[in-house]
């Protein structure tokens, strides 16, 4: 049997609450589970104390028998000092969409063919007054 320590969503529309469990991986995700480790209130601002709440004693006995913390509550762990930092590479992090570059291109192209309208008379009389 494969566990997971994930999260299970509650609250209302538009309100989300978190339990933290360990949970068969099997199961839905706001299903059956083993056992509840520890809230999370999305809602409360990042600096609140009560947004994220474990046992850190229990989720460390889960950690012990296998079980795998899912992204987000990695992430937790890993700010609560439980597990070690994970290098990421979000490789296209920083790179812009389809449509994003298009419009970049014909920006670019708008733009060169302004520069170059603007250059052109600036130049022609310069070379009259060198003629005379």
């Amino acid at each position: 049997m494969s566990m997971k320590i994930r999260l299970a969503r509650g609250g209302s529309k538009k309100r989300p609450y978190y339990s933290i469990v360990a949970a068969d991986s099997r199961m839905p995700r706001d299903g059956r589970f083993k056992e509840k480790l520890g809230t999370y209130a999305p809602m409360l601002s990042k600096d609140d104390e009560n947004r994220v709440k474990m046992d850190m004693e229990r989720v460390q006995y889960w950690l012990d028998q296998g079980a795998q913390p899912t992204d987000r509550v990695a992430r937790m762990l890993e700010a609560a000092g439980a597990m070690p930092k994970k290098d990421r590479a979000n490789l296209k992090k920083g790179e812009p969409g389809k449509a994003a570059k298009a419009r970049a291109t014909e920006k670019a192209a708008k733009q060169a063919a302004i520069d170059e309208a603007a250059n052109a008379p600036a130049e022609a009389p310069a070379e009259e007054a060198a003629a005379e």
